[in-house]
């Protein structure tokens, strides 16, 4: 690794799936505050940011969407999320290929290793937690940040150069996703980004949409290398 390198993973479909635990969270917050579970059939969860999600869905009701409104649909979430984990098979957790391998790597390799989520903080605890993965990242750019994707890729990248002590713009940044959002987040603040097919987007469509890189997984041959810039 010849360059200070920040790591910036998304959660879902990159790190793991988890049997659709934050939908199904969604779901029975809008039922049980608002009467509308039906309403999340209306949107796409892909790379998308709490936040966001959380407005649109608000809007699509007639609701009031202000900040108070979505901090209090959030914090139900939360609660519905623990529930819906609580009460799923951990066979339906699954860590994807190669991912533990190549967080101990960039960690022993002097990377600073974060996440880049739309998920807020807590939600993304509470994910990664299930499946013992959450303590191996120190930081991150959450959708409490913002709710534009790209704004929260920024909030990790500055976080993760203030680890390693280093000026942003002297550090390597990588995003690593498993959607075009998150491949345009990394173009939007000057990053790498290393696509993989572990979601509902081909390792070919993450490249044809300008990935620098992009695997089926992080098992594939080079995928390594080309996270440690190696």
């Amino acid at each position: 690794m010849s360059r200070p390198t920040v790591l910036l993973f998304d959660v879902d479909g990159t790190l793991v799936s988890l049997g659709g635990v934050g939908r199904r969270a969604f779901e029975r917050t809008f039922a049980r505050l608002h009467g509308r579970a039906d309403i999340l059939a209306q949107v796409r969860f892909d790379g998308a940011t709490d936040r966001a999600t959380t407005r649109t869905l608000l809007e699509l009701i007639g609701a009031p969407a202000t900040d108070p409104d979505i901090d209090a649909i959030l914090a139900a979430y939360l609660g519905e999320l623990q529930v819906e984990i609580a009460r799923s098979s951990a066979s339906a957790f699954v860590v994807h290929p190669g991912v533990e391998r190549a967080v101990h790597a960039s960690r022993q390799r002097g990377a600073a290793v974060g996440l880049g989520t739309g998920n807020i903080r807590e939600g993304a605890r509470l994910k990664l937690e299930c499946v013992n993965l959450f303590h191996h990242f120190d930081f991150g750019g959450f959708g409490d940040d913002h709710e534009l994707r790209v704004e929260l890729i920024r909030r990790g990248a500055e976080r993760g150069a203030a680890r390693l002590g280093r000026p942003l713009p002297e550090c390597r940044v990588l995003v690593i996703g498993d959607t075009p959002k998150d491949v345009d987040a990394a173009r939007g603040i000057g990053a790498e980004s290393l696509g993989v097919g572990t979601g509902s987007f081909t390792a070919q469509q993450l490249l044809d949409h300008g990935a620098t890189y992009a695997f089926d997984d992080l098992t594939a041959a080079g995928a390594l290398n080309a996270l440690l810039d190696e």
